[in-house]
């Protein structure tokens, strides 16, 4: 007679590997047949063969009727959909905002889209006396500073073009990009390194870096930057954008966004 104990331990074995073969085909940029499972999950294809039923009765797998090869079914999109749900932006920012703080020893800021503006939610400031701090709820727009431009520099052309047609690129101070062609340039090239910076565009006195939290269409959710006095933050312009980039790369994979190659 079968123990209960070695039912539990069969059942456990088989969510493993129920496991590994949806990992599997997150791992794979196509489709997979029972003998490519097999191989490599080291099973026999009767044993992938129920597990790739099960999952299919869940809408978790589909198949080919021709190919009777497997992709993943729109079950997973809805697993991903509530993920993404329950995640808390400032939440989810929160530890690696602190380290940023501790690491380059200014502020780390949290900002949102709000329509053709940006909004500062969340800041940690450094414990030292002389700092910069944001407006928390201060909304400003999207061409002026490196926050803003890390959002500008990841929308689409036509969502660039549409901003660029209804907003006015207003100086704030007199280096703030106030021409077209030039904002497409310099929105280009923050494209390619990963991250924005800002030398007084936005505020004499500030200077900062930025990158964007990116969701699974690549979309920017969310920007962090780093900002400090402008004169202390000239020789801290390459350390904090890798701090950025490294932390905003990890939140751009909590929310699904597939690393850069």
């Amino acid at each position: 007679m079968t123990s209960p104990t070695t039912e539990a331990g069969r059942s456990v074995a088989a969510i493993d590997r129920a496991v590994d073969v949806l990992f599997l085909f997150a791992d794979s940029s196509g489709t997979l047949g029972v003998t490519e499972i097999s191989r490599e999950l080291g099973a026999s294809k009767a044993v992938i063969h129920r597990i790739l039923t099960s999952l299919r009765a869940r809408n978790l797998l589909a198949i080919d009727p021709d190919s009777r090869r497997y992709s993943l079914g729109p079950a997973v999109l809805e697993l991903a959909a509530a993920y993404r749900d329950q995640l808390d932006l400032r939440s989810l920012a929160r530890d690696g905002m602190q380290r940023l703080s501790t690491e380059t020893g200014e502020t780390a800021t949290l900002s949102v889209r709000h329509g053709n503006r940006r909004v500062y939610v969340a800041q940690v400031t450094p414990p030292r006396e002389v700092k910069m701090t944001v407006p928390i709820g201060g909304s400003f727009p999207l061409h002026a500073g490196a926050s803003s431009k890390a959002f500008l520099a990841w929308l689409d052309e036509g969502e660039l073009d549409l901003y660029l047609a209804e907003n006015p690129l207003d100086a704030m101070t007199e280096s703030t990009i106030v021409s077209a062609e030039e904002l497409r340039t310099e929105l280009q090239s923050i494209r390619r390194q990963g991250f924005a910076v800002s030398l007084g565009e936005r505020q004499h006195d500030a200077g900062s870096v930025a990158a964007p939290i990116l969701d699974h269409n690549h979309r920017p959710v969310g920007v962090i930057s780093v900002c400090g006095p402008i004169e202390r933050f000239r020789d801290k312009i390459a350390h904090s954008a890798a701090a950025v980039v490294e932390i905003t790369r990890e939140l751009s994979t909590k929310l699904g966004a597939q690393p850069p190659t």
